[in-house]
């Protein structure tokens, strides 16, 4: 196994629950990014984004900071009033928000990253993209990401390997690099029906391996822990973690009128687990239900711990 010579760096947690449950806030089709055109959502944004910040602060280590833009593509701008231009502009405008917050935390060492997410529905999409059809939709946003000068870009809950594919080749076409992030089912299977690891050997074998690591996010660790334990060759390739506070799959969360919180210390153990037996784990946040709460706990029990 690789030795780990650094703490792993932390990332957000549950934007959009966040937003949602905390702040009863209305999120047509899950999207965060249109509280960027005005003062008070900026400011929402700003308090979430600086109470993570604050956490890396205190514990000495660097962040990974995701645009509040995993709505903002294509199909989705178009069905919130945004055509080409105006998704250029808030994704461009995404990056710049985060550059400018990242100042205010000159000794917290922070990476921004061009958030993206599935064409389709993120627990049960409609249409299976191929890699070609992937990467014609999803290039324009990534070029956002890198006319602003975000460090990388990020696609998160990833239901099938070839979107995976034609967003890893958009990435290399706009010399950008790229993490790729897969949600699976509580049977460790993606939503496509194909295990997870396959999945990942899948997109490497047809891109070169040229994503920087693979990720897992919208799953709790019950749920894809086990499918970690083997020694096959592209478990090595997990860079980064964003479970989810319950347990719950993905149909009882679409039904779920309460947010299922779970317990911060309880997941920050799971996550010390799985990096003790994963010391290759680079990136270290949450996904629906958690908060700062839980970064929180995942830092003091995972960062302070490998050092």
């Amino acid at each position: 196994m690789p030795q780990r010579t650094s703490p792993p760096l932390l990332t957000d947690s549950g934007l959009e629950t966040v937003l949602v449950f905390h702040h009863d806030l209305d999120l047509p089709y899950f999207a965060a990014f249109p509280l960027l055109a005005d003062e008070g959502g900026r400011k929402l944004l700003a308090g979430y984004f600086r109470s993570h910040l604050r956490v890396a602060e205190e514990l000495g280590t660097g962040i990974v900071l995701e645009t509040p833009t995993w709505r903002a593509s294509r199909d989705w701008g178009e069905r919130l009033g945004y055509d080409a231009e105006a998704l250029d502009r808030v994704n461009q405008a995404a990056v710049a928000f985060l550059r400018d917050l990242a100042a205010e935390f000159p000794t917290v060492a922070v990476t921004v990253s061009g958030n993206l997410g599935p064409r389709g529905d993120g627990y049960n999409p409609a249409q299976l993209l191929t890699a070609e059809e992937a990467e014609t939709y999803h290039r324009p946003q990534i070029a956002s990401f890198r006319a602003a000068g975000a460090d990388q870009v990020t696609v998160m809950t990833v239901t099938h390997a070839p979107e995976a594919i034609g967003i890893v080749r958009a990435s290399v076409a706009e010399n950008m690099t790229v993490v790729v992030s897969f949600t699976v089912e509580t049977d460790a299977l993606l939503p496509s029906g194909q295990p997870l690891l396959d999945a990942f050997a899948e997109v490497d074998a047809a891109t070169d391996g040229a994503a920087l690591h693979f990720g897992i996010n919208c799953a709790h660790p019950d749920h894809f822990a086990p499918v970690l334990s083997g020694a096959q060759r592209h478990v090595a390739r997990i860079g980064l973690i964003r479970a989810n506070a319950s347990r719950m799959s993905h149909a009882e969360l679409d039904e779920a009128e309460k947010l299922d919180d779970g317990d911060p210390l309880e997941l920050a153990s799971q996550y010390a687990a799985i990096l003790a037996d994963h010391p290759q784990l680079k990136v270290l946040g949450g996904c629906c239900g958690t908060d700062v709460r839980h970064i929180e706990a995942i830092g003091r029990v995972c960062v302070s711990q490998s050092r």
